[in-house]
């Protein structure tokens, strides 16, 4: 049974920092590529950041994190991070991580297999 667990969400200050993990189990992680998408009260979901399987060579960010947010991944421990940095109020929502198998990294949510639980991320002004 495949399983992908977020932690790391909380209460942030804008302009703080918050790591967000995913961890896999039950797939064999490096041949997927690795999606976090986040959902706001109120709005759709959307992307924020990707990285392809296996080394996370090509990596994607929405342009609203550029420069902000850092995805990476650590296939020895099934883990995919979403480092975010200098948080404003406009990115508290819920975070999801998402796997994609043997894809290359996609912004399209329809590509991906598996979903996470989600993991809520609060920033206030």
């Amino acid at each position: 049974q495949v399983q992908l667990v977020e932690s790391g969400g909380g209460l942030v200050q804008a302009g703080g920092s918050l790591r967000l993990s995913c961890a896999a189990s039950g797939l064999t992680f490096s041949t997927y590529a690795m999606g976090w998408f986040r959902q706001a009260p109120g709005k759709e979901r959307e992307f924020v950041a990707t990285i392809s399987r296996p080394a996370g060579t090509n990596i994607y960010y929405a342009d609203s994190v550029k420069g902000r947010f850092t995805i990476s991944r650590d296939n020895a421990k099934n883990t995919v991070y979403l480092q975010m940095n200098s948080l404003k109020p406009e990115d508290t929502a819920v975070y999801y991580c998402a796997a994609d198998r043997f894809g290359s990294g996609t912004l399209n949510q329809r590509e991906y297999d598996y979903w996470g639980q989600g993991t809520q991320v609060t920033v206030s002004s």
